[in-house]
């Protein structure tokens, strides 16, 4: 399971709107950094046969299978204050942050091949 709060689910409803279509945003880690790896979104234009889906007031946030383990009880947040507005991730299966806070190391349970 993933969750969004209400703020996140705003802010892809305006990324999308901007856009002028698309079904919802695709997250994903991919290796990456020095803690070996990072979150990826990008817009989802469908959903594959692979993916879970995760809604909430009207947004959708897409998941491919192979991501899942990693992201099993994350809750997606989109924060900020004026200029300083940034996506945030509360992931239990994360075990460290690097230093630069651009990557992440994963539990051995989380990692999936």
């Amino acid at each position: 399971m993933l969750t969004f709060t209400s703020a996140a689910a705003k802010r892809i409803r305006e990324q999308l709107a901007k856009r002028g279509h698309g079904v919802g945003l695709r997250l994903q880690v991919k290796p990456s950094g020095c803690s070996g790896w990072a979150y990826k979104i990008d817009y989802a234009d469908d959903v594959a046969a692979d993916e879970h889906r995760f809604e909430r007031d009207g947004a959708l946030i897409v998941v491919p299978d192979k991501s899942m383990a990693a992201l099993e009880g994350v809750v997606v947040d989109f924060v900020g204050d004026g200029f300083n507005q940034r996506w945030s991730f509360t992931n239990p299966n994360a075990e460290a942050d690097c230093g630069c806070g651009e990557s992440f190391s994963l539990r051995k349970s989380a990692v999936s091949g």
